[in-house]
């Protein structure tokens, strides 16, 4: 069983119900858990061989609605999504800094239903003397900021030019696994370094594999929290060009207007599942 869905079921016996009361807002506390595990692996930094460092303090960015639907519970909410994200980092084999938090904020700038997420790495004072004598080898994570599935930021380097790796003989060179729509080769430079995402309700989420299932299970690649979209609704393909197949939902897609059951997608391409519009993009770079 997934961690998202343990997490799921725990808040399913919160106060008798009261929690699933509180949470008829647009913000569902699974949305939240699964944008802190992308915030884990966005910002994760490789120590050395054994030591995957990822933030351990986390502000969620309310609406003023959704903040104050949920204040009341932030203590009980907080516990429950730090114990989410120790339960997703051993699984992931990271490791923190220090204690895990997580802080609910009010943004007067957010309307309901959406949310911003932030973190940071705080260590303790013994992990300060453990990072001092050990520096990590690589520092290219990049820096936590708001969103939900968006594409990350352009990896921060440290000054100075890199090491430069020594290149193996021909004879042990490994053997390459590309994804579709990147490689050499003839006809492979429109592939080539084409970053694709889609947005849902203001909210991006990457496209960081070669397929994206979406729909309303919590086993989802992305939840669509929707009455009119099946547990599995339909799939991303990445590719050149990248498609998107109905998986034999209920409701059927529509794309850009059309009844289909497969499509060809460009950047800016619309997909409706239930009453949700998904917007699919890609830019190069």
């Amino acid at each position: 069983m997934g961690v998202l869905k343990k997490f799921e079921q725990r808040l399913e016996g919160f106060v008798n119900g009261t929690f699933a009361k509180v949470f008829k807002s647009e913000v569902q506390p699974v949305e939240i858990a699964g944008a802190l595990q992308r915030e884990c692996d966005n910002n994760a930094t490789i120590w050395n061989r054994d030591r995957t460092v990822v933030p351990n303090d986390f502000i969620v960015e309310l609406s003023t609605s959704d903040y104050e639907r949920l204040s009341p519970y932030a203590a009980q909410l907080g516990d429950e999504l730090a114990g989410m994200v120790r339960d997703y980092a051993k699984q992931q084999r990271y490791t923190f800094m220090g204690l895990i938090k997580v802080h609910l904020e009010k943004a007067d700038d957010l309307d309901t239903g959406l949310y911003r997420v932030r973190s940071r790495t705080l260590a303790s004072s013994e992990s300060q003397q453990q990072l001092q004598q050990s520096p990590p080898q690589d520092r290219n994570a990049p820096q936590g900021r708001g969103g939900y599935g968006y594409p990350p930021q352009s990896a921060q380097r440290p000054a100075g030019p890199p090491p430069m790796p020594a290149a193996p003989p021909p004879a042990a060179a490994a053997p390459v696994t590309r994804l579709p729509g990147t490689g050499t080769g003839p006809g492979a430079g429109a592939g080539m370094n084409v970053r694709r995402w889609i947005e849902i309700n203001g909210s991006r989420h990457q496209i960081s594999r070669p397929t994206l299932v979406l729909g309303r299970s919590t086993e989802a690649d992305v939840r669509v929290d929707d009455p009119g979209v099946s547990r599995r609704h339909c799939e991303i393909r990445v590719g050149t060009p990248s498609t998107v197949v109905d998986l034999g939902s209920t409701n059927g897609i529509v794309v850009d207007g059309q009844h289909t059951q497969r499509a060809t997608l460009r950047d800016g391409s619309r997909i409706v599942v239930g009453s949700t519009t998904i917007v699919y993009r890609q830019a190069e770079g």
